[in-house]
């Protein structure tokens, strides 16, 4: 009776926390005091690939206890399997003993079952021979009983705790995302609140460009193998399961995956879930962990939870960039607008000023546009207006920025670029238009132009503009058909 009440004073310690390192430490501790064994280990059933994950031990020093036991293996995954305990008392006698310290005699693995499902594996080892007689067996089997409970209750409460975490996470998150509608701020934000709000260590956005992935943004702790820009194929690694399936992909061995395309260099673990808006799939959110067996059936949900408010998010964005581009967009030509240079003019010289460069303005006017338009109509000048647009588009670089100023106007701002170089760029523009042949036309179109360069003619815009449009004016009062530059100097 003595031994019993002593047993439940130990059960009644066991239960009375709710924090499972602290159960399982207090399991572990209790079995080795009370019973004075050598040495006791807990292993728990991992519930994705159903092995026997060592979890805490104590009196096993530098031994090669092995740190996961696959079911059936040892009388460790033999206890867990049959459900029952199984003893050894003499472990050289027995077969189905893993030699893990040189001198144990004696083992009793118990399995802890709640509700008839084994939860993990209480082991004793003595390294006395046949040490555990019935009465301490039945003992050791009636306490795992109770620590059973407890480990189950911990593992309830440690579940509660983390799905409340998440769920808090999710809705910062959510708030976060739906407050930013720069795609680029947008992609950043969420890969660093989801590295701060889960268990990962790297996290990565990549959109559908075509036929292709594009990695649009990542953040974390692990060594990039595909820089940020690039585009793979969508048909390769485990995104194209993802998309090609449109459902959550888990791998916690990327070794053992014949489909996985290194991303980082130290990713064990994978989880790529499809980003899906609207019903239409626009990319994949990618985390990656240095760990094996990192992901748990329980993180999956609320991570899918944080994908599809991401995806609405970024469609969002994408809504709203199609709109800002509309309205800095030329409905006729489809070049940007005043609007448009306006913005970027004040942008290209803060560039230019903060590193000491340079850049040009070129203002092109289409010659006698007005005798055009009243000997051909306004909708063959409307034509000739989109086929110069498409004659810059064509024969300008992709940094150079071609905006339709008004009317027959036009100003191109040419970064990192100044004085002939400029200069060049215009004269190349006014042969090709002068040598185009504009269907419906039977004469030449000719274009008037003027090059002002920071910091040479001005420092301001409107130094830069007012040069190079007087030397535009320069130009037509010359005899048109030329590109003069500006005489301006500050």
């Amino acid at each position: 009776m003595q031994k019993i009440a002593i047993l439940y004073d130990a059960s009644q310690a066991v239960i009375s926390t709710f924090d499972l390192d602290e159960v399982l430490n207090h399991i572990v501790q209790i079995v080795q005091d009370y019973f004075h064994l050598h040495r006791v280990a807990i292993f728990l059933v991992d519930h994705e690939t159903g092995a026997l994950n060592l979890r805490t031990h104590a009196g096993w020093g530098e031994s090669t206890l092995p740190m996961q036991i696959e079911l059936g293996k040892g009388l460790i995954g033999n206890s867990a399997k049959l459900k029952r305990p199984i003893y050894a008392p003499d472990v050289t006698k027995d077969p189905r003993y893993m030699d893990a310290i040189k001198s144990t005699r004696s083992e009793l693995a118990i399995p802890l079952i709640v509700r008839d499902e084994v939860v993990g594996v209480l082991d004793c080892q003595s390294d006395q021979l046949d040490f555990f007689d019935s009465e301490a067996a039945d003992l050791l089997i009636l306490f795992s009983t109770q620590a059973s409970i407890a480990l189950q209750n911990a593992r309830l409460y440690s579940l509660e705790q983390r799905k409340a975490a998440q769920l808090e996470a999710i809705n910062y998150i959510a708030k976060q995302a739906t407050a930013v509608l720069d795609l680029d701020e947008l992609l950043d934000k969420v890969c660093s609140l989801l590295l701060q709000s889960f268990p990962v260590d790297h996290v990565s956005v990549l959109l559908r460009q075509e036929n292709s992935l594009v990695v649009k943004a990542h953040h974390g702790r692990l060594t990039p193998a595909i820089p940020e820009g690039a585009a793979i194929p969508a048909h390769t690694g485990l995104s194209a399961r993802a998309i090609e399936s449109r459902a959550t992909v888990v791998e916690n061995d990327v070794s053992t995956a014949s489909d996985y395309v290194v991303g980082f260099h130290e990713t064990r673990s994978e989880v790529c879930i499809p980003l899906v808006s609207l019903g239409e799939l626009i990319g994949v959110l990618a985390l990656e962990s240095s760990r094996k067996n990192a992901f748990e059936r329980a993180d999956i949900a609320p991570l899918e939870s944080v994908a599809d408010i991401s995806a609405n998010a970024i469609q969002n964005a994408h809504y709203f960039e199609k709109v800002r581009q509309m309205a800095y967009v030329d409905g006729l030509t489809g070049m940007f607008n005043r609007r448009f240079f306006e913005t970027r003019i004040t942008e290209e010289l803060e560039r230019a000023q903060r590193y000491h460069g340079s850049m040009s303005v070129i203002m092109l006017d289409i010659d006698k546009f007005k005798k055009l338009n009243d000997e051909f109509g306004h909708l063959l000048g409307d034509e000739v207006l989109r086929q110069v647009s498409a004659i810059f588009s064509a024969h300008l670089r992709k940094a150079d920025i071609a905006c339709r100023y008004g009317g027959e106007e036009f100003a191109i701002i040419v970064p990192e670029t100044t004085g002939d170089h400029a200069l060049a760029v215009a004269e190349k523009l006014r042969q090709v238009i002068e040598n185009w042949h504009f269907p419906g036309v039977s004469h030449k179109v000719t274009v008037t132009g003027g090059v002002a360069s920071y910091p040479q003619n001005g420092t301001t815009r409107d130094d830069l503009v007012r040069a190079a449009d007087e030397a535009l004016y320069g130009g037509k009062q010359a005899g048109r058909n030329r590109i003069l530059p500006s005489a301006t100097r500050v």
